[in-house]
């Protein structure tokens, strides 16, 4: 007698490897932008479907079962096949109309992105943009972006990058602030001052320490690893904090405070998929956003 046929729902795959890659409903559930229990219930049909127990419970969360081990190849190898066609439709687009997906940094979505976005709506308003804020690395490869803005030159094969910009950073507080506590006139009156530092994110903490000192996260008397968040609390006058020079100068609140600190730039690379590099809107909204970034911040040229 034969077996019976297998029919399998291919929407049932994306959220079994959300699963199974974040380790919980809640983890993946935010990052497909569903909610808890429509994932919890898609991956209840699919093993009903596969009449297979995938996911067992642990205190952190769920893990795969031996069964959803010996899936979980299986279902990579469906969403690479499937990411690939779709990367490939998605390069044939002949003409401008359509959606542009772009994730960038949270503090550049915020502080930066806004005017050049409103200025390619004005230029080319069959274009529509979806902007995805994110500190994370959004897989280009499954068209979770169309262009990324990256501060490290992405190594994917198949993606094509552009150094666009060198951010220059420098030191900022607001005026209400520095009315209350003065204004330091050197590196070391930092140190008498409230500091806004991250938290868990080092990267103020190491370049201090690189640019010579002994610099511990009890010397911040606020810590936020928002960076956003972080930006609206220098303005907001809780203490001196950093920034983007373009951005601190522009914001009638705050004034840069001019110790001769030499903070190095932060580079800043385009990326996008070659498949979807070819295709006009997207090649021509990342045009847009290069000639707009490198306008503002001078750097020399990017080469693709």
């Amino acid at each position: 007698m034969d077996s019976p046929r297998l029919t399998l729902d291919w929407s049932l795959i994306p959220p079994f490897l959300a699963v199974a890659e974040c380790g919980s409903l809640s983890a993946a559930a935010r990052q497909l932008g569903q909610s808890q229990p429509t994932l919890g219930r898609q991956i209840r049909t699919l093993e009903q479907n596969l009449d297979l127990r995938l996911f067992e419970r642990h205190p952190r969360g769920l893990r795969l079962t031996p069964e959803g081990e010996d899936l979980l190849p299986h279902a990579q190898r469906m969403r690479d096949a499937f990411g690939s066609l779709e990367l490939a439709h998605a390069g044939k687009a002949a003409d401008l109309d359509g959606t542009v997906r772009i994730t960038a940094s949270v503090f550049i979505s915020n502080f930066v992105l806004p005017a050049v976005l409103a200025d390619i709506r004005t230029l080319e308003p069959q274009i529509q943009i979806e902007l995805v804020p994110s500190d994370g690395t959004e897989n280009l490869m499954f068209r979770a972006a169309d262009i990324a803005l990256r501060m490290y030159r992405p190594t994917q094969l198949d993606v094509v990058t552009a150094h666009i910009a060198d951010l220059r950073l420098g030191c900022f507080a607001a005026r209400s602030y520095l009315a209350r506590a003065g204004h330091p006139t050197c590196p070391e009156d930092l140190f008498d001052h409230d500091l806004v530092g991250y938290d868990s994110n080092d990267l103020i903490l190491q370049t201090m320490r690189d640019l010579g000192w002994a610099t511990t996260p009890e010397n911040f008397a606020l810590r936020c690893d928002d960076q956003a968040a972080y930006w609206q609390l220098v303005r907001a006058g809780c203490g001196v904090g950093f920034s983007q020079v373009d951005v601190g100068r522009a914001d009638p609140l705050t004034e840069e405070l001019d110790l001769g600190l030499q903070i190095p730039p932060l580079p800043l690379w385009l990326a996008a998929h070659e498949a979807l590099y070819r295709t006009p809107r997207v090649r021509r909204v990342w045009t847009l956003i290069a000639e707009a970034l490198r306008s503002q911040n001078n750097p020399p040229a990017g080469t693709i």
